[in-house]
């Protein structure tokens, strides 16, 4: 028990001030932003206020990523709200919220215990700006009617902002002026390096309280939910609603893992330790599991919370445990001052928040761009799926589009390159013949992923054997992968047979532990016949030099016999 407890210690650490300081000022932040993504989602904005408490506390003590905070996103919110209506269930009935939150946490232990963390890997980079882009837009869309009274029609989210901006005349004077000078008041105080990493929680404050003393006329919090004043209460699932729950629970899932994947890489661990997806899946996992009971929505990790964390000088996980802390004492203490926030306020604040992530893709939108048409059009389908369609719609296309991606990038992987010796007895590369030479030695290696897509480049690759009489063709399949495409296998027994029938012979050279045992089951080995596999040694060319030699003594038996 000790010692447990010892250990636990030590991966939690010691608080510092500046931990503390990041952990307040990342709870206040969860204020206006958790309330304003669960608002644009449709949900009780009180659910997305509450994803602040228990959320971030589970997440950061079993994290692997020692900064990353898991709370609501706005991702989240939308693929939610999604699963929700898909589902036909009411957004705003704690049982189901509880059940969605719960569900999304099951999945997420699964993955995180199956390792299936190397799945985020497989999502290519332009499916994910689209994506990510497409998220942004409609945060942004999102808002609109909060900060500027005027709710523009059209299900294409590029249609409403055209609509919006078309339809000025439409805006209530009062809500937009209360979210433009939050805005100011946010651009200001992002120029003071003191409270730069504050600005957006400067701006909420600052602006709340001009619009009690003015008496500015505008919807508030309150006017939409009322924060009680004590910490979440115990929710228990509608198990009715699971089974109808289960797909958008794992929609809901590949979205907060697909965000948080990409913590890890922008807030490294400030104690050089290397950060787990798996363990971060797991961890996201238990918090969602947590705070599905205490009427949260379902959580992830977020880019935007660990950043204000972070940039308030966060160094331990207890930057995210005082964050979900310093929220409950709020709300407890001071929650009806939160009902006093203007919806304009979060508005505005929401619209900087959609702006500065659509303004941050902008060098990864042109390096798309510049990389290949099929990587930009990629991007440019999933970002009109993510703004046309349910977001749970747009994964699956994403998914098939990274899928294609890898299809073709891997089919244009594979090539054929000759070696050649040099007179001082050293390799070098050649070019392939069209026709393998009579009564000569070919060595050709192989580079690719074995994928079955490569079959009709490398089949068109291969040198003719027509005339190949007592040709023999060395094949180095170093770079072949353990498992290969059934296809290529039988490309190379076809090949060898043809071979074989014009009076060659075809040779494999490195061929590994594992890839000699898949030829031997499959029968090729057999086919080729003695001598026809030479193993992989450490030595990278010489399993090519024994199969040089194997080759010309077996020209030479030929020619002797003839």
């Amino acid at each position: 028990m000790g010692a447990s407890v010892t250990r636990i210690r030590q991966r939690i650490g010691k608080p510092t001030t500046k931990d503390v300081t990041a952990g307040m000022a990342t709870g206040l932040f969860s204020i206006p932003e958790g309330m304003a993504y669960a608002s644009i989602a449709g949900f009780n904005p009180v659910a997305g206020l509450y994803a602040g408490v228990v959320p971030p506390i589970l997440g950061s003590l079993t994290a692997s990523t020692v900064l990353m905070v898991t709370t609501l996103t706005s991702a989240i919110a939308l693929t939610g709200q999604s699963a929700i209506a898909t589902a036909g269930l009411d957004p705003h009935d704690a049982g189901n919220l509880a059940a969605l939150t719960l569900l999304v946490g099951v999945v997420m232990v699964l993955m995180g215990v199956l390792r299936l963390g190397v799945v985020m890997s497989f999502v290519s980079n332009a499916v994910m700006v689209g994506f990510s882009t497409g998220i942004a837009l409609q945060i942004m869309t999102g808002v609109l009617e909060d900060a500027t009274g005027y709710k523009p029609p059209g299900h294409n989210k590029l249609v409403q902002v055209w609509n919006w901006l078309t339809g000025i005349g439409h805006w209530q004077s009062s809500a937009t002026w209360v979210a433009v000078g939050t805005i100011l008041v946010w651009a200001v105080a992002r120029l003071i390096p003191r409270i730069e990493a504050l600005a957006l929680l400067v701006a909420m404050v600052v602006v709340s309280v001009a619009v009690a003393i003015l008496g500015t006329d505008v919807e508030l919090v309150s006017d939409i939910a009322s924060i009680p004043g004590a910490l979440p209460g115990l929710s228990l699932p509608n198990w009715d609603a699971v089974p109808h729950l289960a797909a958008g629970a794992l929609s809901v899932a590949l979205v907060a893992l697909a965000q948080a994947a990409s913590v890890a890489p922008s807030m490294p661990n400030p104690d050089g330790s290397r950060s787990s997806v798996n363990a971060d899946f797991t961890a996201q996992g238990i918090a969602n599991l947590g705070g599905g009971l205490f009427s949260s929505l379902p959580s992830g990790g977020s880019l935007s919370r660990t950043g204000v964390a972070a940039g308030v000088g966060a160094r331990t996980r207890w930057a995210g445990i005082i964050s979900g802390v310093f929220l409950a004492l709020v709300v407890v203490v001071c929650g009806s001052l939160a009902e006093r926030i203007p919806m304009p306020v979060i508005g505005g604040l929401i619209l900087v928040v959609g702006g500065e992530l659509i303004w941050g893709k902008v060098n990864d939108i042109k390096l798309v761009a510049r990389t290949s048409k099929l990587s930009t059009a990629a991007m440019i389908a999933t970002f009109a799926a993510t703004t046309q369609l349910p977001l749970q719609q747009a994964i699956v296309i994403g998914a098939m589009l990274s899928l294609l991606l890898y299809c073709v990038q891997a089919a244009g992987q594979v090539q054929l390159v000759g070696l050649t010796r040099n007179e001082a007895g050293n390799w070098c590369t050649s070019l392939v013949p069209q026709a393998l030479p009579p009564g000569e030695v070919t060595v050709l290696d192989y580079r690719g992923t074995s994928f079955f897509a490569e079959l009709p480049r490398l089949e068109a690759a291969l040198p003719d054997v027509s005339e190949a009489r007592n040709a023999v063709l060395v094949l180095v399949l170093r770079a072949m992968p353990d498992i290969p495409s059934s296809a290529i296998l039988r490309l190379l027994e076809r090949y060898n047979r043809e071979l074989h029938t014009a009076g060659g012979r075809l040779v494999l050279a490195g061929v590994e532990p594992e890839l000699a045992r898949v030829l031997q089951h499959t029968g090729l080995t057999d086919e080729l016949g003695v001598g026809g596999i030479v193993a992989a040694e450490p030595e990278i060319f010489g399993p090519v030099a024994k199969a040089v030699d194997l080759g010309t003594n077996w020209i030479e038996s030929r020619k002797t016999q003839q």
